[in-house]
């Protein structure tokens, strides 16, 4: 036996929508609620970046 697992497979970090959550510990659902609003506020600070460029391009042909 190696001094290091390479073998095993990395623990999976992003969360599929609609996955199984039965077999997820309490602080594995927290860290994945974490990453979903982090993602979420990801998504919001862009559509707030593109809705600020669209009213900009709007304002141009006015």
């Amino acid at each position: 036996m190696s001094l290091f697992d390479d073998d095993r497979p990395a623990k999976k970090t992003a969360h599929e929508i609609g996955s199984d959550l039965s077999l997820l510990s309490v602080d594995e659902l927290s860290a994945r609620i974490e990453l979903l609003k982090e993602e979420i506020a990801r998504l919001e600070a862009e559509r707030t970046r593109k809705g600020a460029s669209r009213a900009a391009a709007e304002g141009l042909f006015r």
